[in-house]
């Protein structure tokens, strides 16, 4: 059992930049692959990202490439998504969410078994 809370969602102009955290505790998030999700009003819940337990291996959505890093610092026993050049495409709430055992199905929302309550992502016009 792991329990996840994000945080450092806001309001942000375009173009601007944020950086989400994910602090677990209850296990060692070095347990598992982490991903983000995000979802929009009205939307369903999207894959961003994912980060593997071993190696740090990331991937990402390709509607976020190249703005959107993941990373995790497992002295913090966090995950961080370091959004950059945020559009207002972007406005969602942001989740993580922690995956017990690699499969193909992590860029399925259904496929992860702990998720925080998430973060709210305002960009502006």
């Amino acid at each position: 059992q792991v329990q996840l809370v994000e945080s450092g969602g806001g309001l942000v102009q375009a173009g601007g930049s944020l950086r989400l955290s994910c602090a677990a505790s209850g296990r060692t998030l070095s347990s598992y692959g982490m991903g983000w999700f995000r979802q929009a009003p009205g939307k369903e819940r999207e894959f961003v990202g994912f980060i593997t337990r071993i190696n740090d291996n990331t991937y990402y959505d390709d509607f976020v490439k190249g703005r959107f890093t993941i990373s995790r610092d497992n002295a913090k026993n966090t995950v961080y998504l370091q959004m950059n050049s945020l559009k207002p495409e972007d406005t969602a709430v942001y989740y993580c969410a922690a995956l017990r055992y690699y499969s193909r199905d992590y860029v399925a929302a259904s496929a992860y078994d702990y998720w925080g309550q998430g973060t709210q992502v305002t960009v502006a016009s």
